[in-house]
């Protein structure tokens, strides 16, 4: 069969699109609906990428390459349609060949497979691994319902189901015949000197796959999903029969959560054994998965396999994959344990994306001893031989014994994941250069005293073709035009060649205008400063900083100051079990009603919260913005992708010195970036002394009368129990040194206004920012993690 079959001409594309429509869907078109149009169209690109995709998998298969595994527990990959026409280079055949194109592409769904920003840079790291030719597969999970929808109702959020494919999923490629079996519960016993687990409950996973095409090249790879089945018979049809339907379906509903939801509540004890489950069942179908690819092209030559195979371990949640590739080993393929480790180690690489104490997942003993037995003797042997070598390097250190085992003894017996992961893999990295330093010095500097040389930092990036080129398109035709070629797309460090443009007044005009028409787009007021704070809520993140300047600004203009108008753009998700931030949400609609229902106020400032942030809408964000607020506390955000995606933008950052805030400060200038606040060593000196919040409020005018109005029922009605958790947080614990901030932050946004008031001057800013962004690349990512972890190589598809 001749694979390039697939013409590219309007003809071609035209006849694809109605073959399609014809036999896939049924339908003419004279009574196609826009989801018939759609899910023919998705098709007709999807057939041109198969396509690619089996050149990919024929020059993979000759080359026989090291392969990466991607292990993440979420993909944030945004909608399909438009970029795989980009990546097919089928827009203008697609424009041409669907009558109503923009109602078409209405349709498109942002599959519901992440929330934050590990799974964004999951699916930025997809992509550059494609664009570059590099043999990588990602696994994760196939959500049914995502995280969840955010509905604003009186504006708190609220949670609704994410039915992201009830019209079902043109993009996949579903595989129901190669399930894996994935165990639970049971006993472990001895057979013939070896240990042998027998579960007591099975499911299946059931693999899917989605295409993930490189930019510029005919590399396509994948990202595997595993979505959990009943094993069959499940269904009690006696029961059924009898009128007991829920009973029926209880073993079917019991195997099908797994995959339900992304992240299930864990503040319940069938809440954590589920999140358990979800992500023991994520590297067991992984794992086989690995093996089964490894096996069929090197004939299950164990002693090649950590040479052909990389494992990433995108943050803990995947950190099972260590204890399951042992058991594999040990008790499926009878390897004695000392060689079993040495390919295990060698195998796994673990990213961290945190400083934070408690996201260092830690499971009660007693949980995993229930549900995976095996596991835990595993975990246990990997201790006891990993303690005796502290023991022998830092002989009678015992604090240092406990601090480093595994197994967190008091208050309640646990394992701690973030140490199996450094002790199972040979590298360990941070993703910014402030977080690497940090974490070797504080949160694993135990580990980095032992193994210094497994420490690494690679700082994220973005991909500049989803977040500028798609997000930003009248902006990436004038990079393109002042640059000379649109080459910049697989090279970003040519946006260096855009700084002599930051002094030409017709580009800076035309730089405004379009940053101008984007405004419109997103909605907001196009004079206005459009600063936004838009990432998932925590209060480390400190959502609470920008609004006491909301309301200061909102009672300066009440006393009759004018300052330079302002729109003040809030979004992101609070976890559902998070009541303290979830409140703060609620706050900030509070405050956005009263000050855009002011006739006194409206001339000069705004506030806006849109629902159910996620990267559709962030694509209409990023490029509106001007100002990037990125004002978590020094020493907290490991590194933030959405202070990179503005910056590519042009937007100007006001920040702290956490995360990549250092690096892009450090590269786009200091005279072009907004700095206030602690550093990481005066936030925790001052953390660790006797810090009283309350003095900082008594002493600042300003910060008092902001306060105050949170307490004294401005915003709630003249309620004054409504925010009382808020002032709470504030005043007695202000755990993220809010108000020990607040005088410095006020400042800093002073001369943001200042410097707006001069539009050249913030004009030059912008393009400067957006110039000297270009190391924030995830191609850049994939280079630093190819040469110091992965040994990566490329493997060339022919045309």
């Amino acid at each position: 069969m001749d694979l390039r079959a697939l013409g590219n001409t309007p003809q071609d594309f035209a006849r694809d699109l109605l073959s399609n429509l014809y036999y896939e869907r049924g339908t003419t078109v004279e009574s196609a609906s826009a989801q018939d149009m759609y899910d023919s169209l998705a098709r007709t690109v999807r057939d041109r990428l198969a396509e690619r995709r089996a050149r990919t998998a024929a020059a993979h298969y000759q080359a026989n390459p090291r392969w990466l595994y991607y292990l993440s527990a979420e993909y944030m990959l945004g909608r399909q349609l438009e970029q795989n026409l980009l990546y097919t280079g089928t827009t203008d055949l697609a424009r041409e060949a669907v009558p109503d194109f923009d109602t078409t592409a209405a349709q498109d769904v942002e599959p519901g497979l992440g929330n934050g920003g590990l799974g964004r840079l999951a699916a930025c790291l997809l992509d550059s691994l494609a664009t570059m030719d590099l043999p990588a597969v990602g696994y994760g999970i196939r959500y049914d319902l995502g995280i969840f929808k955010q509905d604003l109702d009186a504006g708190g959020q609220v949670e609704r189901p994410d039915d992201w494919a009830f019209q079902g999923n043109p993009w996949e490629f579903p595989a129901p015949d190669d399930n894996q079996v994935v165990g639970f519960y049971g006993k472990v016993t001895s057979v013939d000197g070896r240990r042998e687990w027998e579960p007591a409950e099975t499911v299946l996973g059931e693999p899917s796959h989605m295409l993930v095409p490189g930019y510029g090249t005919d590399t396509v790879n994948i990202v595997r999903l595993w979505r959990a089945r009943a094993a069959q018979g499940s269904f009690d049809l006696t029961r059924f029969a009898h009128g007991q339907y829920a009973e029926a379906v209880a073993d079917v509903v019991r195997s099908e959560n797994i995959s339900k939801v992304l992240y299930p509540d864990d503040s319940t004890d069938l809440g954590r054994e589920l999140r358990l489950k979800q992500q023991y069942f994520l590297v067991s179908c992984s794992l086989r998965d690995i093996i089964r690819r490894f096996s069929f092209r090197n004939d299950g030559n164990w002693d090649e396999f950590a040479a052909k195979t990389t494992i990433q371990l995108n943050d803990t949640h995947p950190v099972l994959a260590i204890p399951e590739l042992m058991r594999l080993l040990v008790d499926e393929y009878e390897l004695d344990w000392d060689r079993a480790w040495r390919i295990t180690h060698d195998t796994f690489g673990y990213t961290c994306h945190t400083l934070l104490p408690e996201a260092l997942e830690t499971w009660p003993v007693a949980t995993i001893e229930n549900l995976l037995p095996r596991h835990l003797e595993i975990i246990y042997e990997i201790n006891a031989r990993f303690l005796a070598e502290v023991s022998e390097r830092f002989p009678g250190d015992v604090a240092r014994i406990q601090r480093m085992s595994l197994v967190q003894e008091e208050p309640e017996r646990r394992i701690r994941m973030a140490n199996l992961a450094v002790v199972g893999s040979r590298a360990v990295n941070g993703v910014a250069a402030l977080h690497s330093q940090l974490l070797a010095e504080t949160t694993l500097r135990d580990f980095a005293e032992l193994w210094p040389g497994r420490f690494h930092n690679v700082t994220n990036g973005v991909t500049p073709r989803r977040f500028v080129k798609i997000a930003n398109p009248a902006l990436s035709d004038l990079i393109s035009s002042a640059l000379g070629s649109d080459a910049w797309l697989r090279d970003l460090s040519l946006l260096q060649g855009l700084e002599p443009f930051a002094a030409d007044d017709a580009f800076r005009a035309r730089w405004r205008e379009i940053k101008r028409a984007n405004k419109l787009t997103l909605g907001v007021a196009p004079d206005f400063l459009t600063d936004v704070i838009v990432k998932r809520f925590h209060e480390y993140k400190r959502q609470l900083l920008k609004l006491l300047h909301t309301i200061t600004l909102y009672q300066r203009i009440r006393a009759g100051e004018t300052p330079a108008p302002r729109t003040v753009v809030f979004a992101g998700k609070a976890a559902p079990g998070y009541w303290a931030v979830k409140d703060v949400i609620r706050l900030i609609n509070a405050v956005a009603a009263t000050v855009n229902n002011d006739p006194a106020v409206a001339p000069y400032l705004k506030v806006f919260f849109p629902a159910n942030y996620n990267v559709t809408l962030g694509q209409r964000i990023y490029p509106a913005a001007d100002l990037s607020e990125q004002i978590s506390l020094a020493g907290k955000e490991a590194s933030g992708t959405g202070n990179m995606k503005l910056a590519l933008n042009g937007a100007v950052t006001i920040g702290t010195l956490d995360g990549a805030n250092v690096e892009i400060r450090d590269r786009v200038g200091a005279d072009n970036f907004f700095l206030f606040g602690l550093d990481a060593a005066e936030a925790a000196t001052l953390r660790s002394s006797d810090y009283r919040p309350r003095d900082y409020y008594e002493r600042d005018d300003e910060l008092r009368a902001a306060v105050d109005a949170i307490g004294d029922g401005t915003f709630a009605g003249g309620d004054r129990q409504a925010f009382g958790g808020v002032l709470a947080s504030l005043l007695d614990r202000d755990e993220y040194l809010t108000l020990a901030d607040f005088r410095s932050y006020l400042d800093a946004q002073a001369e943001v206004e200042k410097v707006w008031l001069d539009a050249e001057a913030w004009t030059a800013k912008s393009i400067l920012n957006t110039a000297r962004s270009g190391y924030f690349s995830s191609d850049r990512t994939i280079a630093d993690y190819t040469r110091t972890i992965w040994g990566l190589d490329p493997v060339r598809v022919n045309p």
